[in-house]
């Protein structure tokens, strides 16, 4: 079981910056996809963008160039850098996992972000104009 716990959410103004972390407790296996999805008030689930632990990181177009995932294995916690913000990337932002046989051909993108089966309880970004 793995339980995970966002935090740095809060209100902006346009072109400012926050920092998302995600603290992971449990074990991910050998092979996994870790990531942060979004949902804005009256919209879908947005994947953002994920890290591969054999393959590197993606992003969707929408925030590539502004945001940057990383994670700190030592602590167990997965980040999510967003500069430049926009009054578009106010949502609720959600950190997700699952694990991924190593065997498989599995691809970890961020549109499958919202389909894994781990995820935290969200934290909040508003971005103001």
């Amino acid at each position: 079981q793995v339980q995970l716990v966002e935090s740095g959410g809060g209100s902006v103004q346009s072109g400012g910056s926050l920092r998302l972390s995600c603290e992971a407790s449990g074990s991910t296996g050998r092979r996994y996809c870790m990531g942060w999805f979004r949902q804005a008030p009256g919209k879908g689930r947005e994947g953002v963008a994920v890290i591969d632990s054999d393959a590197g990181t993606t992003y969707a177009d929408s925030v590539k160039g502004r945001f940057t995932i990383s994670q700190d294995n030592a602590k167990n916690t997965l980040y999510l850098e967003m500069n430049s913000l926009k009054p578009e990337d106010t949502a609720m932002y959600y950190c997700a996992a699952t694990r991924v046989a190593y065997w498989s051909g599995y691809v970890c993108t961020p549109d499958r972000v919202p389909s894994y089966g781990y995820r935290g309880q969200g934290t909040q970004v508003t971005v103001s104009s």
